[in-house]
């Protein structure tokens, strides 16, 4: 008996430190969540109020924003499939989905460069600038965050930190960076399509 228990004691270890760390992590995810819903309401109130609105404010380019909003959610895709060779014990397809994922991700921010060398608006032109910028620079630094999250769990991949059995390092990186997803559909709907 005693044996039986020192075999699973590991196991036990494994599984209560991963949900402990499943549920730090999604407890992070809310407080993101909460900081970027604040900002999205107000500046719909504000945008909604029309006081200091401008009038028909600056022109965004929706082609460009639609094309990283494509790569962005490409990345996304790649992310998935990382994880899911993982799970199938295959690491050279995941080193080259999470290499895939962390390339389109810098794709992502250079495309949002771009915007912001060719929109015309500044942050200090008034709300519009001011919650526009806030508000893609804020989802911005998440994708860049992730970026160097996912080449950390790489470099920790190649090193074998993690196991086809326990990689709970690499689920969280996949959620968050559905998390970064998820954002932007938010952020390119109220900028973009609204």
């Amino acid at each position: 008996m005693a044996v039986a228990t020192l075999a699973h004691e590991p196991d036990q270890l494994y599984v209560e430190t991963r949900e402990l760390r499943i549920q730090g992590f999604l407890l992070f995810m809310v407080s993101d969540l909460v900081l970027f819903s604040s900002f999205i309401f107000a500046y719909l109130y504000m945008r909604n109020s029309g006081q200091g609105w401008p009038a028909g404010g600056p022109k965004l380019d929706i082609a460009l924003a639609a094309l990283n909003s494509i790569v962005l959610f490409g990345s996304g895709a790649t992310m998935h499939f990382a994880l899911e060779n993982w799970k199938h014990r295959n690491f050279s397809k995941f080193a080259n989905w999470i290499v895939m994922t962390i390339i389109l991700g810098a794709g992502f921010l250079s495309g949002q460069v771009m915007e912001y060398i060719h929109i015309g608006a500044r942050w200090s032109d008034g709300i519009f600038g001011a919650s526009f910028y806030t508000l893609t620079g804020m989802h911005g630094l998440h994708v860049f965050a992730g970026i160097i999250y996912l080449t950390v769990l790489l470099l920790q991949a190649l090193q074998g930190k993690y196991t086809f059995t326990k990689y709970t390092g690499l689920t969280l990186g996949t959620l968050y960076w559905h998390f970064v997803d998820v954002i932007w559909v938010v952020l390119f709907s109220i900028f973009y399509l609204l």
